[in-house]
């Protein structure tokens, strides 16, 4: 099985549908409006086994300093592959010069994942942050 990786923001409402709702997420629910917010996302990084969608990291920024990142997500089927790590490695790679790169985990299990890639917890705080000063 080869996996292909794609930066595009356009997905069908079903590919959404199906990915999201693999991995229980209520936002699968409504995938109109996810055909709606990967468009207004500022990068989308999905995982395609042939023409179905496994895989997907999106992320909202400011050019400068912050970018946020939220969902990433992998169908069960696949996971355990390395995808959900392939998908960090190329979006943390648009981030390098920013000062905070951010993520508030959905599942506390995913916590060692993300501390793996530099994030940290913060007393009082919910979101993970991943610091990065020049």
């Amino acid at each position: 099985m080869e996996i292909e990786y794609k930066q595009t923001k356009d997905f069908t409402a079903d590919e959404l549908q199906k990915l999201f709702l693999s991995v229980h997420w209520e936002s699968g629910n409504y995938p109109e409006k996810l055909v709606r917010a990967m468009h207004n996302s500022t990068r989308v990084i999905s995982a395609w086994d042939g023409d179905k969608l496994v895989g997907l990291v999106r992320a909202l920024d400011d050019g400068e300093t912050v970018a946020f990142l939220h969902y990433l997500l992998v169908d069960p089927a696949y996971q355990g592959q390395y995808i959900g790590d392939e998908l960090m490695k190329r979006i943390m790679s648009f981030y390098q010069n920013l000062l905070y790169v951010k993520v508030m985990p959905s599942d506390p299990k995913t916590i060692p994942f993300y501390e793996r890639y530099g994030f940290q917890q913060y007393d009082n705080y919910s979101a993970m942050v991943r610091k990065h000063f020049l």
